[in-house]
């Protein structure tokens, strides 16, 4: 079989091969995150089923049960289970957002800017549209638009997932794109979250977590050679300084996830392509995110999942006015044609500004199939909505169907069609153009001048 050079890359493209090292990386998070997306759906399946047969008191019992902690100066720290795994869990799930971030931009290929700003527009542009629809269909109702931001955010674990399952053959250079899009996305959700879902702020319970998060820092940076020595003391020292800050963040009003991203990117990231070749220490940012990516995807999001996803729908009757509730269709119609129409219209006028063409590897079908796929919003989803409305409301429940149903739609539709996009690369045996070098790393990674 022989094998076809590859394609010519022009000047300026959009969504071009990124690095060998940047590819193996992603490759890597992509692998651990569709594990946790298939773990994620076996909890939302069981939480719609606990909900909706004789088993529900039980399971809404279990959800609603308070236990918690009395303790001088802290008043929140007795919570329902649902908010503990809300407020508490999710923190795991959003150090690693933060520290992910962190890392795109220090060591990734998205330290160039001209490379970051497709992904990080598109992220802005799958964001508002969205809410813009929501808005536009909740308008007259004021209670209802308080949740404009639910349909903002995608779910990583689950359109990794997706991608997965059907889509093996895809360029890695759009896995990256959804990848970025899907942690930027989560970043304008956490803003979203801390300006316009917090109540009665405390400024000097926020103060006084300064203290905390410099200390924090100051062992991560200074003390990185003791960590690496006694791993079990990074646990000791960090862990505390993270549960007070964390604690501090609870009282101040701001969202306690909050403190997850601000905690992620006090840590150093130092991890490079060549301390891997030298099986040198990684750096402390490589080892937490090992350590604590299989608890985040494994254990914390499907236990939040579990205690949000649950909704009595109530038979078909209950489904039908559900669904025909503003809330759910302004969600569903924000997730389906919002996401689509928003990230696909941000990447097209980028390209056009920038005076930038597509990879030639790549076409505008796929980056559709991406953006349809990118619809799949849950997790931050379901916090925002618990965010967004009064306890009881019953636009919470409608909420839930509606990102449910949304979801769903979003990941049929964008899985059929990147499983013919999948097809297609298979068929033009797109791997032909991964021939080896002799140092292991496929040519398509490597210009004229070796560089990689």
């Amino acid at each position: 079989m022989s094998s076809s050079p590859a394609s010519p890359q022009p000047t300026n493209s959009t969504l071009s091969r990124g690095s060998y090292a940047e590819s193996t990386r992603i490759s890597e998070i992509l692998r651990k995150e569709s594990l946790g997306g298939f773990v994620l759906l076996g909890a939302t399946i069981l939480a719609i089923v606990f909900s909706n047969t004789p088993a529900r008191d039980l399971y809404f019992g279990v959800r609603d049960f308070e236990l918690g902690f009395n303790v001088p100066f802290f008043h929140h720290l007795m919570m329902t289970v649902s908010q503990w795994a809300a407020d508490g869990l999710l923190v795991v799930f959003f150090f690693l957002t933060g520290l992910e971030l962190k890392k795109e931009f220090v060591i990734g290929d998205l330290r160039d800017p001209g490379r970051a700003i497709v992904p990080i527009a598109a992220a802005f542009g799958g964001a508002a549209l969205p809410a813009i629809i929501y808005f536009a269909i909740n308008a007259s109702q004021p209670e209802a638009v308080h949740g404009w931001a639910i349909p903002a955010a995608t779910d990583i674990a689950f359109a990794v997932a997706v991608i997965t399952a059907v889509g093996s053959y895809i360029p890695a250079a759009l896995r990256t794109f959804l990848l970025t899009l899907a942690v930027v996305d989560d970043l304008i959700a956490i803003f979203i979250i801390a300006i316009f879902y917090t109540n009665s702020f405390k400024p000097w319970y926020l103060i006084a977590a300064i203290i905390p998060i410099l200390l924090y820092i100051w062992f991560a940076y200074k003390k990185e050679k003791l960590f690496h020595e006694k791993p079990w003391t990074a646990w000791a020292i960090l862990l505390p300084l993270g549960l007070i800050t964390w604690a501090l963040f609870l009282e101040s009003g701001i969202h306690a996830t909050i403190s997850g991203v601000v905690l992620g990117f006090c840590v150093p990231v130092k991890y490079t392509e060549q301390a891997r070749k030298a099986d040198a220490w990684a750096g402390l940012a490589e080892v937490l995110e090992h350590r604590l990516r299989p608890l985040s995807t494994l254990i914390c999001v499907p236990i939040f999942a579990f205690f949000s996803a649950g909704v009595y729908i109530g038979g078909w009757n209950g489904l039908s006015t559900a669904l025909t509730d503003s809330v759910a269709l302004g969600i569903m119609f924000g997730l389906v044609f919002g996401k689509t129409i928003g990230i696909t219209l941000t990447t097209w006028l980028v390209t056009r500004l920038r005076n930038a063409n597509l990879d030639p590897d790549i076409k505008w079908v796929d980056v559709i199939s991406m953006a349809v796929t990118a619809g799949i919003g849950f997790t931050v989803s379901l916090l925002v909505a618990e965010l967004s409305f009064e306890t009881g409301s019953h636009h919470t429940e409608n909420a839930k169907v509606g990102i449910l149903v949304g979801s769903v739609t979003a990941a049929v539709v964008g899985g059929f069609l990147l499983s013919l996009r999948n097809k297609h690369y298979k068929n033009v045996e797109l791997r032909e153009s991964l021939d080896e070098n002799a140092d292991g790393v496929p040519d398509v990674f490597s210009d004229d001048s070796g560089r990689r």
